[in-house]
C-alpha cells in the first residue's frame, strides 16, 4: 500500500503537460480544486472528469499509475461515504434501528467520493509532471508579489518542495523497515485494529530516527554548498512564458467558463 502513494513522485515523459511552465500547472491545479468545491452539480463533476481525462491523456502518464494512487485513500473514501450516508437528513429509504439512509445521503456520498477521486488524481497529475525544483521555482515566481509584505516566499516554497521530495523517500524507507521487521517475525496483517497499531511501534521509532538523520544530512549539505536563503540567487533555468503556456491559460479559462455556464443554466 505504501507504494500506491503517487503524490510527490515524478514520472518523466516528454509530454505537452511536462513542458508547461510550473506556474501554469500550479494555478491550474488550484483553480481545478476550487471548481470541484464551488460547482457541485453532477454535470459539473462529469465535465471536470472529462477535462482531467484529457490532461492525463496528454501527459502520457499511464492511467494504471494514476489509479494506483487512489488505493492509498480507499479507507478515507469509505469512511466519508458512510458518514454522508447515515448523517445526511432527508427522505428515508432504508432504516435499521436508529441508522437511516436517505436519498440525499446517497447522492451526497456518491458526489463526495467522486470529488475525492478527482481531487487526488488532479493533485497527483501536477506532481507527476513537475519536478520538485520546478515546483519550487514556480511557486516562488508566482507568489513573488507577497515579498512586498515581507512574506518569506522562497523559504515557504523550499519547505514545500523538500516535503514533496521526502514523501516517496520516507515511503520507501518505511517499506524497507517493515520488510526487515517481518523477516524478524513481526506480524502486521493479523489481529484487530489496536493490535495492528501496536505492531507499528517498532516501525515508527526507526522511521523517525531515519527521517531526522536525513533532515540533518540535508541541512549540512545545504550549508556546505553556501545556501543562506534565496535572496540574490540565480536560476539555472529562468522561468519564461512561451506560446504553449498562453494556450494553456486560454484552455483553463474556457474550462472555467463552461463550468460557470453549466452551473448557471442548469
Amino acid at each position: 500500500m505504501l507504494r500506491d502513494i503517487t503524490l510527490g513522485q515524478y514520472y518523466p515523459a516528454g509530454s505537452v503537460i511536462h513542458k508547461l511552465d510550473p506556474r501554469v500547472k500550479l494555478l491550474g491545479t488550484v483553480l481545478y480544486i476550487i471548481s470541484l468545491f464551488v460547482f457541485g452539480k453532477p454535470v459539473n463533476y462529469l465535465l471536470a472528469a472529462l477535462f482531467l481525462a484529457l490532461l492525463i491523456k496528454l501527459s502520457k502518464v499511464p492511467v494504471s499509475f494514476m489509479v494506483r494512487g487512489l488505493r492509498a485513500i480507499f479507507i478515507l473514501m469509505i469512511i466519508t461515504a458512510i458518514f454522508n450516508l447515515f448523517l445526511t437528513p432527508g427522505r428515508v429509504i432504508w432504516q435499521l434501528w436508529k441508522l437511516k439512509i436517505t436519498e440525499e445521503g446517497v447522492r451526497v456520498a456518491v458526489l463526495m467520493v467522486i470529488r475525492l477521486i478527482l481531487l487526488v488524481m488532479g493533485s497527483s497529475l501536477m506532481t507527476l509532471t513537475t519536478t520538485p525544483n520546478d515546483l519550487t521555482d514556480g511557486m516562488e515566481k508566482g507568489l513573488g508579489f507577497l515579498k512586498k509584505v515581507h512574506v518569506p516566499v522562497h523559504e515557504i516554497a523550499m519547505m514545500m518542495s523538500i516535503a514533496l521530495r521526502f514523501i516517496p523517500i520516507l515511503m520507501e524507507e518505511t517499506d524497507k523497515i517493515m520488510k526487515a521487521q517481518s523477516a524478524r517475525g513481526a506480524d502486521f496483517d493479523t489481529g484487530n485494529l489496536i493490535q495492528k497499531a501496536k505492531s507499528l511501534v517498532p516501525v515508527l521509532v526507526p522511521l523517525f530516527i531515519s527521517a531526522f538523520r536525513r533532515a540533518n544530512d540535508l541541512a549540512m549539505a545545504m550549508e556546505a554548498r553556501g545556501y543562506h536563503g534565496g535572496e540574490g540567487r540565480t536560476k539555472m533555468r529562468p522561468l519564461e512564458y512561451y506560446g504553449i503556456d498562453h494556450t494553456a491559460y486560454l484552455v483553463l479559462a474556457c474550462y472555467l467558463a463552461v463550468m460557470i455556464a453549466v452551473r448557471v443554466l442548469l
